[in-house]
Formats: structure tokens, sequence, C-alpha cells
């Protein structure tokens, strides 16, 4: 059991998990749906930057900000006034049937942000999810066409459209079939594993010429492709970061065949990967753009920001109910303030100095395969061994519950990653200490 007194570092009084919070354990097994995942036993009573501490006094060093999603911090004093002032205000209205400014000031804030010249407009939603499924929508009805092309490894939300759209795990889909007809997926670029072979200059052309060389001259009429669906920077895929190059070419299919490019932006978005869209890192002016997570640091909400010209849809076409609460709404609107302010700059600096670091586990570690990422969206892989390069699903498990154990969080991604996607107000000693956490994991793993 650790011992220390610093309020932003971990401090563990209890076992884990304390009694207390295998209490709620229990009763959650017994009522809520088992198809939730939980890596370990986290109960939350309360949160501030990003520190957690249980229900039973154990204090945490978060680096999963609720999966990324509180991008300024758990209960941002900021955020939580601006909620508080919106509550006082009004809870509710409904933006698909009235006004209220809140909607259109956030609207032409993010239009104005997102990549490209063109003119954009916005569709609220609450979830990553439905952001997916108003850019699915979208793109049908401009089009006329009714095919998608998305990428394997990718992940786009759970509803029937967008788990079409997600080709992260089987599990996801097993038991759910028939999905939505006409969708292709195809290899995103595995710069990750060409660089162990010092061939990254070629994945990108092999990936996206499957397309025109391949599918497009045998099973999938170009003509008949409504948009492609892409990560900038895959999540739930391992955190890959593609070249440049990779997004040139796409885009430059996409343009010969009329097809709308669909940037997924939900977990790589607002500021996480140190600019506030990822897309930025690469030149890519997406056609469609869908934003979540980070986007109201923890309220939900989501935005779909398209070019106006493929927003054109008559009313009535597509609407939601609570898409684009007013509560939600003054939420992001105090995050983004926080993120142009400081902490997109932040988390480019801090990303860097964590990846540095981390960039030495290579050398030091064998079961250390590869370390990625931009930003705050930082990962690296467990494998067996640098020669063979197998990846090694059960260490990285193990490495996640020691940190669990250590009090700090972290997560799993891909088949073998551990991901770090903390609060984008994380600070150079909280970073330094995780890592030097971490590090222990990885020798203990390593020892065994």
């Amino acid at each position: 059991m650790q011992t220390t007194y610093r309020l932003d570092l971990p401090n563990l009084v209890t076992p884990l998990p304390g009694p207390k919070a295998q209490a709620i354990v229990e009763r959650d097994h017994a009522v809520l749906s088992p198809s939730y995942t939980r890596d370990y036993p986290l109960v939350i009573a309360r949160g501030e930057g990003a520190m957690v501490e249980d229900v039973d006094g154990n204090r945490f060093l978060d680096l999963n900000a609720g999966i990324a999603v509180v991008a300024t911090g758990h209960s941002h004093p900021r955020v939580v006034a601006a909620v508080q002032a919106q509550a006082a205000k009004f809870l509710h209205m409904s933006g698909t049937d009235f006004y209220y400014e809140g909607m259109v000031d956030l609207a032409e804030k993010l239009a104005g942000l997102a990549p490209g010249p063109d003119a954009k407009r916005v569709y609220f939603g609450n979830s990553g999810a439905e952001a997916i499924e108003a850019a699915l929508k979208m793109a049908r009805y401009h089009s006329r066409r009714d095919k998608f092309i998305a990428f394997l490894g990718g992940f786009h939300g759970r509803t029937m459209g967008a788990l079409s759209l997600t080709g992260s795990k089987a599990v996801q889909k097993a038991g759910f079939a028939p999905l939505l007809g006409g969708v292709t997926h195809i290899p995103y670029a595995h710069c990750y594993r060409c660089a162990y072979h010092q061939q990254p200059e070629t994945c990108h052309v092999e990936c996206v010429q499957i397309l025109e060389q391949q599918l497009f001259k045998s099973i999938l009429p170009a003509q008949e492709v409504a948009a492609v669906f892409v990560e900038p920077v895959q999540g739930e895929g391992g955190y890959v970061v593609p070249p440049a190059m990779f997004f040139d070419e796409l885009r430059a299919v996409c343009d010969r065949h009329e097809i709308l490019l669909v940037a997924d932006e939900v977990q790589c978005g607002m500021g996480r990967t140190g600019r506030m869209f990822a897309s930025e890192h690469f030149g890519l002016e997406p056609d469609i753009i869908a934003l979540a997570k980070g986007i109201a640091s923890g309220m939900p909400l989501s935005a779909t920001v398209a070019k106006a010209q493929y927003m054109q849809w008559k009313p009535g076409a597509h609407a939601s109910t609570f898409g684009g609460n007013p509560v939600s709404i003054a939420a992001s609107l105090a995050t983004i303030e926080l993120l142009e302010e400081d902490l997109i700059r932040h988390a480019a600096e801090l990303g860097a100095h964590m990846k540095a670091r981390m960039t030495e586990w290579v050398a030091k570690y064998p079961i250390v395969g590869d370390v990625r990422g931009l930003g705050l969206m930082l990962a690296f892989e467990l494998v067996q061994d640098q020669h063979s390069k197998e990846r090694a699903p059960a260490l990285r498990d193990r490495i996640v519950h020691l940190a669990f154990e250590r009090g700090l969080l972290v997560l799993g991604a891909g088949q073998n990653s551990v991901r770090l996607s903390p609060a984008l107000v994380l600070s150079r000693d909280q970073a330094d200490f995780a890592l030097d956490t971490l590090e222990q994991c990885i020798q203990e793993v390593a020892r065994a």
C-alpha cells in the first residue's frame, strides 16, 4: 500500500477494492447490464483535475479522463460554474423545435474552428455514436448513394449504423446481425507495424491502393459509395498514428470519385492531440467531422460539423430531442475557452515530454514493442519479444491491473496496447509520477 500525502498524487488507504467499493460492485452486478466492460473495481466518489477519489477514500491519478471525455479535468470550476449558471436559467427547451442563443454561439464557434475555408453547418446530438449516425444519414441524403467504406481496427460506436462501420472487436457485433448493408472494411495505415521493418513510406500507398486497384475494379462500384469513414488517429484500434501521406492519398481518391470523407474525431478531437482537431496534424480537410467525448468536459454532447453544401437536408429529415441541451452547450463553450487559452498548447508540450520518456522503454524492455501517439493521446504496445513482435494482450492486462494497485488508472486499447488519455490539465509532476509507476509495472511483468 502506498503512503503519499500530496493531494495531486495517489494515496491508498485500504486494500483494493475497499469494503464500500466491493459492496457497490456486488449490487451493480445484480442489476446493471452485463454488457458493460469494467477492467478493475474502481467506484468513484468525487474527482478534481486529474485526481479521482473512491468511496473508501483511496485517491487515484487518472490517465483515462472518463475515456478521453473530461478534457479540462474532473469538475473544472469554470465548467461547473457554466453548468450551474445555465441550470438556474432553464434546463431544456429542445433546440430542434425552438431557438436559444447558446446553441447558435457554439455552432458558430465549431464552424469557425473546423479545418478548411468552406462554410460549415452543425448538427448537435448526445454521443459519438449519434454524431456518426447523423453523418451516415447526411452522406446518403446528399449523395443519393448507399454504400460506405470504413477501416479495420476502427471504432465508431455501438448503435446499429455506427456498429456497422466499427471494425474493432468481433464481440461488439456478435449476435446483432443483420447490420447496415453496404459497408466494406479495408486495412488502416499499418505504419506502426511497417516501422518494425523500416518501411513506413510504403504502407499508406498500399492501404489506399486497395480501393482503386482492387475494390473499385472488382466488387465495389465507386459511383455507389457515399462516404469513407476514418479516424485521423485510431482510438480503440490502439492509438495508431498514420503518416500524413495516407490522408493525402485518401483525400485524392475521394475527390476523384466524388466520395465524402468523414473524419471521426470523437476520441482524437477537441485538443487531445495538441491541436483542436487531429485532422490538422495531417493537413486534412474532411467533408464531415464527428465530435463528442471531450467537447463538453463530461456533459453529454456531440456535434456533426459538415461543409454547408453537404448539410442541406429538409426540416424533419433528422433531429434529436436532447441534442444540444442548453446545459451541455454551456459546458462546451466553457471547455473550448479553456482549450484555446492554454490547454491545447499544454497537451502538445506535455505529450511530447511523455512520449520521449516512453520511447526509451523500447530499448530498455524487450516486452515493449512500440510507442506512439500525438499530444496527450499516447500508447505503448506489449509484445512477447521484440524479435517476433508477437502481441501480448495478457501482459498488457497485467500492467493495467498492476497500475491500478499502485493508484494509477489506465486502460487498454487495441489488442495489446496501454493507452494514456489523461485530462489536459495533467501536471508535469503527475505525468512523471505516472510514467515512473508504469515503468515499475513493466519491470515487474518483464521479470515474471
